[in-house]
């Protein structure tokens, strides 16, 4: 009896060793082992929710459901937002593409805008530089969807870290330049050749992006626990995002899942390292960016962000100015 009891013991702890090894820890999260298609690969963050607020729509949702106002200023630098829901908060994140105005914009900021709570000023950087006027039946006094992100880390770094206009137009280029590069055929669309969002419209891009998400989109699935994820291209680790919960990740997932695959089509024909990277590598990122050297600022529209940075990686960290709640970690690996 006493043999069988430890037998079962030894397996049960055998079990659970084997389930802690597809894990690294990392500042109180827990990063699983990739599951990866061609050459993306995708780690799950897991970890506990730090907000259980059930009334968060993402700003993508909240237009569809014209919960939500986008309004251009003429100023390319800024633009202004309005919630219009009664009872739904809107989660704005940093690096969303708004279409339409008098030139395609990306939000650069990530932050929580609550009901009902009148126009306001947000940074913005524009993603289309040869058009001021208006574009077929779009309206030019303020924007109509947000359903795309911007892709690649070097145009994450120009509107995230350097901050500058014409870098993030630089690196559009580059981004629709590696794209058509990949898919064979040139993606600036005749309707407007600087637009990023027409570009990321494009068929075979779009088709191309699509076999990603078939194949990756249900690593999520039944995991209550998870709050992020990271990503390598080409066997390098290229970025993470960590959200306030698991609600408010599973909202965005497939925004983000789309933007990394776009950066993976972007990168497909480079040479991949052999050596697949692991959890622990990524762990050892998220750790590293987070040890960095700090400084903040108040971004004037209830939040304040952080940033850390040293010369391998950077953190962008967004909180709630009044209540100092993390809402949306960014990692990006610069090198």
């Amino acid at each position: 009896m006493k043999s069988k009891l430890f037998a079962c013991f030894a397996c049960a702890l055998v079990m659970c060793l084997c389930v802690l090894a597809t894990m690294a820890q990392t500042s109180g999260y827990r990063v699983s082992e990739p599951v990866s298609y061609k050459n993306l690969s995708i780690f799950l963050i897991h970890g506990k929710d730090e907000n259980t607020k059930g009334n968060i729509l993402t700003l993508q949702e909240a237009m569809v459901r014209n919960l939500f106002a986008v309004y251009e200023t003429a100023e390319v630098n800024e633009l202004q937002v309005e919630n219009l829901s009664k009872e739904f908060d809107v989660f704005i994140q940093s690096g969303d593409i708004v279409k339409g105005g008098k030139q395609d914009r990306v939000l650069a900021v990530s932050i929580i805008i609550p009901a009902r709570s009148g126009r306001v000023s947000i940074e913005a950087f524009c993603v289309e530089s040869g058009r001021w006027t208006k574009r077929g039946n779009e309206d030019t006094s303020k924007f109509n969807s947000s359903n795309d992100r911007i892709v690649t880390k070097e145009l994450k770094l120009a509107a995230n870290s350097a901050r500058s206009q014409q870098e993030v137009w630089d690196k559009v280029s580059d981004a629709q330049a590696r794209l058509s590069n990949t898919v064979g055929e040139k993606v600036n669309s005749t309707q407007s050749e600087s637009s990023l969002q027409l570009s990321l419209e494009n068929r075979e891009v779009a088709a191309t992006v699509d076999e990603y998400i078939k194949h990756l989109t249900t690593a999520i699935d039944g995991k209550s626990d998870v709050i992020g994820y990271a990503f390598a291209i080409n066997g390098k680790i290229n970025s993470a995002d960590i959200y306030v919960s698991n609600a408010l990740f599973k909202k965005v997932w497939v925004k983000m899942l789309k933007a990394a695959a776009t950066e993976a089509v972007a990168e497909s024909r480079k040479p991949r390292i052999a050596e697949p990277v692991k959890a622990e590598a990524v762990s050892g990122f998220i750790d590293d960016a987070e040890k960095a050297g700090a400084r903040e600022r108040s971004i004037g529209t209830g939040a304040d962000l952080v940033t850390r940075e040293d010369k391998d990686n950077v953190m962008f960290e967004a909180r709630d100015a009044k209540s100092k709640a993390v809402i949306h970690e960014n990692y990006v690996k610069k090198q």
